[in-house]
């Protein structure tokens, strides 16, 4: 098991996603790096990925989205449209697919992210609702912010952990150990067992 390096000590992107790096973490090493900062921790890691095969992406001038009076049909261009994820597109979008109460999904948001970055003037509503019903992988949801809160949920309903008396503080101090560190970031007790001695001053006393 390998403690995490310094970015500079890195010297490929197999080894650099070995391990966690918070999304403030990904910000300034592309600050450093002088490449593009901004967008999600996908957004991030992808950049860093160019930078290692000797691609330098830098930041470009975003879209801007405004509300225009165009019809909304199943043809209707995302991008021309000004379309945005209000309640009047919720109600378009509930019919065609028969929800009444619809919610965008994730993968939807990242999809009109994308259009947005990339100035995809062909991506069509039609092709959003693909996206919904999973017909489509034109962009997908970044789930690894989640992981940290999935791994404190999984170390709380681990009942082998009632021995602590403050499960937060006790699985962050185990995160912050396993995230610098080249094992899954994905709870399993064997990390409590890896590293009893820095949980054991939140274990309760008997």
């Amino acid at each position: 098991m390998e403690i995490r390096p310094e970015f500079k000590e890195i010297k490929t992107f197999d080894e650099f996603i070995k391990y966690y790096w918070y999304k403030e973490e990904l910000q300034k090493i592309c600050k450093e790096l002088g490449i593009d900062h901004s967008g999600s921790k996908g957004d991030l890691n992808h950049n860093i990925e160019a930078y290692f095969n000797g691609q330098i992406i830098k930041k470009v001038k975003r879209v801007s989205v405004k509300k225009k009076d165009v019809e909304l049909t199943l043809d209707t261009k995302l991008l021309e449209s000004g379309f945005a994820m209000r309640n009047e597109y919720r109600e378009f979008f509930g019919k065609q697919v028969g929800v009444k109460n619809f919610k965008f999904t994730a993968d939807m948001a990242a999809a009109i992210k994308k259009v947005r970055q990339e100035k995809n003037k062909d991506f069509t509503v039609r092709d959003l609702i693909d996206v919904y019903y999973g017909k489509s992988d034109y962009a997908k949801y970044d789930s690894s912010a989640c992981q940290w809160n999935k791994f404190l949920k999984a170390f709380c309903q681990d009942e082998r952990n009632n021995v602590y008396k403050d499960k937060l503080k006790a699985a962050a101090a185990l995160w912050k150990q396993v995230r610098l560190s080249t094992l899954d970031k994905v709870y399993d007790y064997s990390m409590v067992d890896i590293y009893r001695d820095v949980l054991e001053e939140f274990r309760i006393m008997e």
